[in-house]
């Protein structure tokens, strides 16, 4: 039997958005990682939890923790799944890696009832403000990575994702941003403000 883990214990964004799930529904967390929020959701929402993720280092610690996760790719074995199997669809700061952004965001929507995107926002102020400096491309805290090794392919804002969500035709159901201080705000119809201050944003989105 697991002991129970620290419900402080997940960081802030996936504390979100487990906060924006209903107990004892179904989830898919795609791209889940080691397993953390999965994990927390399971224990704490006691939601029927699977996670697909693509390494296979993710996989065995979600196995470990007793977890219920395959390996694969999202951008390939979402297509696998039936529609509407799952009451949430959850992509944690992975769509910026995807090939395909508006394709996995479509899939996500076709197999579940909702999905959950969180996504760190390119046009903070002080990655602005970096660029401008230095001339180079920004680097902070969620976004670590040098140009050449980032695994992030496709950088997007807050106003950026807001804007796709609209032409797919999605409804925002709660969306949010984290300051620097990752105390979390409402974005609403003040998206000019969370596209400046947001360091990252989490939706959730319905059909």
């Amino acid at each position: 039997m697991m002991t129970p883990a620290n419900p402080k214990g997940i960081r802030v964004d996936l504390q979100l958005i487990a906060d924006m799930i209903e107990p004892g529904t179904r989830v898919l967390d795609a791209g889940c990682g080691h397993g953390d929020l999965l994990e927390y959701l399971w224990r704490f929402k006691q939601v029927d939890a699977r996670g697909i993720e693509i390494s296979t280092q993710g996989v065995q610690a979600c196995v470990s923790a007793g977890l219920s996760v395959v390996q694969g790719d999202v951008e390939t074995d979402l297509k696998d799944y039936p529609d509407d199997a799952f009451d949430y669809v959850i992509l944690s700061q992975t769509l910026q890696a995807m090939h395909e952004p508006r394709e996995v965001l479509g899939q996500m929507m076709r197999i579940g009832k909702h999905a959950i995107v969180s996504l760190p926002n390119f046009a903070y102020w002080r990655l602005r403000l970096y660029l401008m400096l230095k001339g180079r491309m920004p680097m902070s805290e969620s976004l670590p990575y040098e140009w050449y090794n980032t695994p992030n392919i496709h950088f997007c804002t807050i106003r950026d994702f807001v804007a796709l969500v609209g032409e797919m035709g999605l409804t925002i159901e709660q969306s949010l941003f984290l300051d620097e201080e990752g105390t979390s705000k409402t974005i609403g119809n003040s998206v000019a403000v969370a596209n400046w201050f947001g360091e990252q944003g989490v939706f959730l989105l319905r059909k």
